[in-house]
C-alpha cells in the first residue's frame, strides 16, 4: 500500500500522530470550533487502510481548521478497544473515530460480549470511502467464471478451501456469504494473518480467497492468481472487464470494507454538521480523490442520516452472515 506523507508528522506517547496545522486553506473555518486539538481514534494499528484514510482526511481538516488533528491508534479485540474509548469520550466534538465494517457491521454479531452499542453510543457524521475485494483462485483450479466455480464446488462438496486472515474476519465472512448465496459448501481455512494465507494460496495449498483489490491486484496482473469477480455491486475501474459477484450468479452479494467518521452520542448537532461539511469538502479535493483512488478506496461522502442508514443495513446483513457461518468470539 502506498504511504502518504502528512504535514509535520510527529508521534506522541499515545502512539498517535499529530497532523500539525498547515497553512489554512482559503475557506478556513469561522467560529469557535475547534479551539483545541481534535482527536480521531483509529481502532486498528498504524499503516492499515483505515489508518491511511484517516490521516489523509485528518491532514485536510487540520488545514481547514487551522488547528491540530491527532490520529490515535487504539488497536485490539478486532477494533472493539478503540471503539469503546471513542464511545466513552466526552461528547464535545474533540474526539471522533473512524468506524469500519468490523466495528459497526461484523463485531456486534461476532462477539458474545461487546463493550459498546454500535448505534446508541455514536452520532454518525460521514461515510468517507469504501474498498472492494476480489474473489481469486489458484490457476490450478479448473474454473474461469463464478458459475464454473459453483459447479465445481457442487460436484465436490467441501473439497475447495478458501483462506482467511482469521475467524470472523471479512475474508472469512465473504466466503461464508458466497456459500450461502450460491448454496455450495467450501471449506474455510483460517490463518493468523494474510502473509501466511498468501503463501499457501500462491503455492496452491488452498484454492481461493477474497482479498482487497489494492493488495491482490499485483498478483492478478502477474498471473499468480486468477480473478473471477469483484465483491461490490459495481465493477471496478481497476478491473473493468471483471464482473461482479452478483452479475455472475451470486445475486445480492455485496461485501465491501468501508470507513465512516463518528462522534460520541450527544455530540452537539452544530458540531456534527460542521465536521460533516468539512469532511465532504476534503474528499472532493483533487489530491484526496487521487490518493484514495490509488489505494482502492474511492470517496463517497454524504449526510449523517445516510451513514446511519448504511450502518443499520450493515448490522442486519452481517448478523445474518455471522449466524449462518457459526463464527463466534468470546
Amino acid at each position: 500500500m502506498k504511504k502518504y506523507a502528512v504535514v509535520h508528522l510527529t508521534f506522541n506517547v499515545m502512539s498517535g500522530a499529530v497532523l500539525a496545522c498547515a497553512p489554512p486553506l482559503a475557506t478556513a473555518q469561522t467560529g469557535g470550533y475547534p479551539a483545541s486539538p481534535v482527536r480521531i481514534i483509529v481502532p486498528y494499528t498504524a499503516g492499515g487502510a483505515s489508518d491511511v484514510v484517516t490521516r489523509i482526511i485528518g491532514q485536510k481538516l487540520a488545514q481547514f481548521w487551522n488547528s491540530s488533528v491527532v490520529v490515535e491508534n487504539r488497536a485490539g479485540a478486532g477494533g472493539s478497544i478503540g471503539t469503546e474509548v471513542a464511545a466513552r469520550a466526552a461528547p464535545d466534538g474533540y474526539t471522533l473515530m473512524m468506524a469500519t465494517v468490523g466495528t459497526h457491521g461484523i463485531n456486534p454479531a461476532l462477539y458474545s460480549k461487546i463493550p459498546y452499542d454500535a448505534v446508541a453510543d455514536f452520532e454518525p457524521i460521514n461515510l468517507v470511502a469504501s474498498t472492494l475485494s476480489v474473489l481469486v483462485i489458484h490457476p490450478s483450479v479448473s474454473a474461469n467464471t463464478i458459475q464454473e466455480l459453483i459447479a465445481l464446488a457442487r460436484a465436490k462438496p467441501g473439497a475447495l478451501n478458501y483462506g482467511s486472515s482469521g475467524n470472523g474476519t471479512s475474508h472469512h465472512l465473504a466466503g461464508a456469504m458466497f456459500n450461502s448465496l450460491a448454496k455450495i459448501n467450501t471449506t474455510h481455512v483460517p490463518y493468523k494473518g494474510t502473509v501466511e494465507m498468501f503463501t499457501d494460496l500462491l503455492s496452491g495449498r488452498i484454492q481461493m480467497t477474497f482479498d482487497p483489490i489494492v493488495s491482490i491486484l499485483p498478483h492478478i496482473k502477474a498471473g499468480k492468481v486468477r480473478a473471477l469477480a469483484v465483491t461490490s455491486p459495481e465493477r471496478s475501474p481497476s478491473l473493468p472487464n471483471l464482473p461482479t459477484m452478483a452479475e455472475s450468479g451470486a445475486a445480492g452479494y455485496d461485501v465491501r470494507s468501508w470507513y465512516g467518521v463518528l462522534a460520541p452520542a450527544k455530540t452537539p448537532r452544530d458540531i456534527i454538521s460542521k465536521v460533516n461539511a468539512d469532511v465532504n469538502r476534503a474528499i472532493k479535493l483533487p489530491d484526496v480523490i487521487e490518493k484514495l483512488n490509488e489505494m482502492g478506496a474511492p470517496p463517497i461522502g454524504g449526510t449523517p442520516a445516510e451513514l446511519a442508514a448504511h450502518i443499520q443495513r450493515e448490522l442486519k446483513k452481517w448478523a445474518a452472515v455471522v449466524s449462518e457461518s457459526g463464527a463466534r468470539v468470546n
